[in-house]
């Protein structure tokens, strides 16, 4: 054997040698994570009566506040039966059945199985979960609300028969053993801890908005490894915390205090959005749209107002601008006008301005403002592109008695939108970085290439378990918890 050869053999042996190692260390790694406190919670003497109809509804409403309906449940879908697919850099990952049915959801699972999954991301079978389930974030949830959602999911939800989907993920990217190392680096176990200098109200603000609201999860930036930069603003300003974020192709927008964050917000605007979905200004979209839709507009005024409360007092994230020059609004009066329009006008008047008007000011409570509207001048642009690409609808709430959609302009050309959009963002009193064909060219191409959502025909059996599922995938795994 010459050289050569001898040193590939030997590189090789290493690397099984190495991935060996990985693989042992890495079933250590979950048979062992967060022994101790699910062992504490299978052998506890005080176990909660999980048939309690008073703890069953307070799951109810940890369940909302935690919005596992937003992922777990598909548009015309069986309540948390899964199948919703959730868009990563690498593929996409299917939300799981985690209705109570033995075979395909979490049926067989223990209240010890439920906390350990749920806090610690790790299923009944020690394998580890993806972090697209936002367990980082739950693990600061006591184990009493724990408890209470875990006797919500086995005593109220319907079992739903019901395959889990597979991650497009391509192999090897897919493997779960390497998320055990993952959770040891990103995903430890930790508390929740008060700010002595936040009022209670703020305090128990920051707990919902870090630990069961999961808000970090598509607000704060993600790091290489898809860890999220911070889980808190441990670090103050100088903290990535809700700085905002790029997900399933949508800009998250930063909840911090500058110019293109919450400043221009005030604490009743937002008290009111998360309860409606609206302001006199703004309008959910996107996956907002599904977290007021399936969550917030449930929670009681008092969560809601903590949660404004502690947002407002966050500082400004690093490296953001805290106020904008002031600039004259010439917008109104040319298009009042209607003279001498450029190609960005002319596409506005022909199709915005009937609905958002020649102010840019739209219809309180209707059709939302363009002007003044930070999701309309932020730096990053994927929300604007996208929602004028794939239009949008504002979430149902309790207050408007209609809802109103925004249809489609996918049949504008790149120029076309190119120009409008830009109009759109530094018209009125506006100021954002003008957008490039190229970028509205890379959106479309994420919306082609979107992974749909999983569609079954399900028969639950309310109160015990289902009886089929002539639709599942074939291809579908069979486990509940899965992300």
């Amino acid at each position: 054997m010459g050289k050569t050869p001898k040193i590939i053999t030997l590189l090789a042996a290493l690397a099984a040698v190495g991935i060996g190692g990985g693989m042992l260390g890495a079933h250590f790694l979950s048979q062992h994570r967060a022994s101790n406190d699910t062992d504490q919670v299978r052998e506890s003497s005080a176990q909660p009566d999980l048939t309690d109809p008073r703890l069953i509804q307070q799951g109810a409403y940890i369940a909302r506040t935690a919005d596992c309906a937003a992922c777990h449940t598909t548009p015309g879908g069986a309540p948390y039966a899964g199948g919703l697919a959730m868009q990563t850099p690498l593929g996409a990952i299917y939300s799981t059945n985690i209705t109570p049915d033995l075979n395909t959801g979490i049926g067989h699972y223990s209240l010890a199985d439920f906390t350990r999954a749920v806090k610690h991301g790790v299923r009944a079978d020690n394998q580890p979960l993806y972090p697209a389930m936002p367990y980082p974030s739950y693990a600061i949830m006591p184990d009493e609300d724990i408890a209470a959602l875990y006797a919500f999911f086995m005593h109220e939800v319907d079992a739903v028969n019901q395959a889990n989907g597979e991650s497009t993920i391509p192999w090897p990217l897919n493997m779960r053993w390497p998320m055990s190392w993952w959770q040891l680096l990103f995903a430890p176990e930790r508390e929740f801890v008060a700010n002595e200098q936040l009022t209670p109200e703020e305090n128990h603000g920051a707990y919902l908005i870090e630990g069961p609201g999961h808000c970090g999860a598509c607000h704060t930036p993600r790091g290489l490894a898809y860890q999220e930069k911070a889980m808190n603003l441990a670090k103050l300003e100088k903290s990535d915390f809700l700085s905002g974020a790029v997900i399933d192709g949508w800009r998250a927008k930063s909840l911090r205090s500058e110019a293109r964050g919450l400043d221009s917000w005030s604490k009743e605007e937002l008290a009111l959005f998360f309860k409606t979905g609206r302001t006199d200004k703004v309008a959910a979209f996107g996956a907002m749209a599904d977290v007021i839709e399936h969550s917030t507009r449930y929670m009681t005024d008092a969560d809601i107002n903590a949660m404004a409360a502690y947002l407002k007092q966050l500082p400004p994230a690093k490296n953001k601008i805290l106020a904008f020059e002031p600039k004259e609004d010439t917008t109104t009066a040319l298009l009042q006008a209607g003279v001498n329009l450029d190609k960005g006008a002319t596409v506005y008047v022909e199709n915005c301005q009937v609905c958002h008007r020649a102010d840019g000011l739209g219809m309180p409570r209707v059709f939302p403002a363009l002007a003044g509207n930070s999701a309309i001048f932020a730096k990053n642009p994927q929300s604007v592109i996208q929602i004028t690409l794939e239009g949008g609808k504002t979430p149902s709430n309790d207050v408007d008695v209609m809802d109103f959609a925004m249809p489609s302009f996918n049949h504008l050309s790149n120029q076309e939108l190119v120009a409008v959009i830009n109009f759109i963002r530094n018209g009125w009193q506006n100021q954002a970085p003008e957008i490039s064909a190229n970028q509205i060219d890379h959106i479309r191409k994420f919306l082609l290439n979107k992974a749909p959502n999983l569609v079954f025909n399900t028969v639950s059996n309310p109160g015990s378990h289902s009886v089929t599922s002539p639709g599942a995938s074939a291809s579908a795994s069979t486990r509940g918890v899965d992300e």
